[in-house]
């Protein structure tokens, strides 16, 4: 295979990537262009950019993705109640298609012949961005340097940046890696390898410690129309601007922060530190809203569903057509969840104090403890005997037979 002649590397500006790119230029003697998608993650996009070209890039593109990444990405998730292994909404999941588009389209309009990375050859993401850039550009080449160099670690990487003058921004202050955006903020690698260490102290960026969080609670109302927030306290904000507001009353109030070892992939467990201010918001408010106006069983096959919904997204299969078409499904789900939840922030919980809906199925008539005339009691008899049946032949036949 020839060398490629021109490459566009996915840059955000970290170790890895400072890295890679010197590495792709001499190693192939390639044209780099280093392409920053900004999806929220703040002032650092253009940072990366006047560093890519301080480093050897031939151009640096920055592009702005952050809408589309909230409307066309975030949102559909939530809308699937994907919450992958019990705990993470999926931040970085979620992040890497949507810049893998990015980056196939800058690879397009710049004539390059190959795409890069900085995954390593342990990691998801790895797997997230060449899934993706294999289903929308099938014959596309991908360069994954950590696969094929001989740097065995980040000491080497540090060494290597070192050597060429690369600022290095992995320090003895921060010693572990960190990936943001709009969504949230990971941190993982280095002191947080060891799964019984507690993360250092002053490491959370976007959320408060939750003991240091104001000693008073904040009520927020978040209102949603066919399944996406639409509101917050009765003011109606686009997704961006309403995430954004929610990640600032989250954050304050030192909502979001979790601490879990899930398992990758590729095969191993690996201890990963997130915060996800606003999105922990939307989803307790909006499981709220479905609690009263999804149909039991429509609730329960989208919850079961929702789990492996929540592993194609983690495993890189966006789009994939089994994620597309159950997509489909569950924005058909949400199309009645229509309402609002009130919930309290306090040290960093959510609590759920208040949920309605004009289309709510909760009929209050029907549940009280106190007198009615639309629900007959003793028609629970009949039900109970019904549901028994099995359960009694079962146990006549069992104790029968002398068991």
């Amino acid at each position: 295979m020839t060398d490629p002649k021109r490459v566009v590397l996915a840059y955000s500006g970290g170790l890895d990537t400072s890295v890679i790119l010197a590495w792709i230029r001499e190693t192939y003697g390639a044209e780099v262009v280093a392409y920053t998608a900004d999806v929220g993650q703040g002032e650092e996009v253009e940072a990366a950019r006047k560093k890519a070209l301080a480093t050897g890039a031939v151009e640096a593109i920055a592009e702005d993705l952050t809408t589309e990444f909230v409307e066309d990405y975030v949102f559909p998730a939530l809308r699937a109640n994907a919450v992958y292994e019990g705990y993470y909404l999926l931040g970085t999941s979620l992040a890497r298609p949507v810049i893998t588009k990015g980056l196939i389209k800058a690879a397009e309009e710049s004539g390059a012949d190959a795409i890069a990375h900085g995954a390593t050859g342990k990691g998801n993401d790895q797997v997230r961005f060449e899934l993706s850039a294999y289903a929308l550009k099938p014959e596309i080449r991908v360069i994954a340097p950590w696969r094929e160099w001989n740097l065995e670690g980040r000491a080497d990487c540090v060494a290597y940046a070192q050597a060429r003058g690369i600022e290095v921004p992995v320090t003895k202050e921060k010693p572990y890696s960190m990936d943001a955006n709009i969504l949230h903020i990971s941190y993982e690698g280095g002191v947080l390898e060891d799964p019984w260490v507690e993360p250092p102290a002053g490491m959370f960026q976007r959320t408060t410690d939750p003991e240091a969080a104001p000693d008073h609670p904040e009520i927020v109302t978040v209102g949603f129309r066919n399944g996406s927030a639409v509101s917050v306290d009765g003011q109606e904000m686009k997704p961006v601007a309403l995430l954004t507001h929610l990640n600032d009353l989250g954050g304050r109030h030192g909502v979001g922060r979790i601490d879990i070892v899930e398992n990758r992939f590729v095969g191993m467990k690996s201890r990963g530190v997130y915060e996800t201010p606003g999105g922990t918001i939307i989803h307790h408010a909006l499981r709220a809203v479905e609690s009263i106006t999804l149909d039991r069983e429509v609730l329960h096959l989208r919850n079961e569903l929702s789990l492996k919904y929540a592993s194609m997204v983690y495993n890189g299969f966006w789009f994939a057509p089994e994620r597309e078409g159950l997509q489909a499904y569950m924005d058909t789900v949400a199309g009645p969840v229509t309402g609002e939840a009130r919930l309290k922030l306090y040290k960093g919980g959510v609590t759920v104090l208040g949920r309605r809906s004009d289309r709510a199925l909760y009929d209050q008539a029907t549940v009280t403890f106190e007198a009615d005339d639309v629900y007959d009691q003793s028609d629970a008899t009949g039900f109970i005997r019904l549901n028994a049946l099995r359960l009694r032949t079962l146990a006549e036949k069992q104790l029968g037979g002398g068991e």
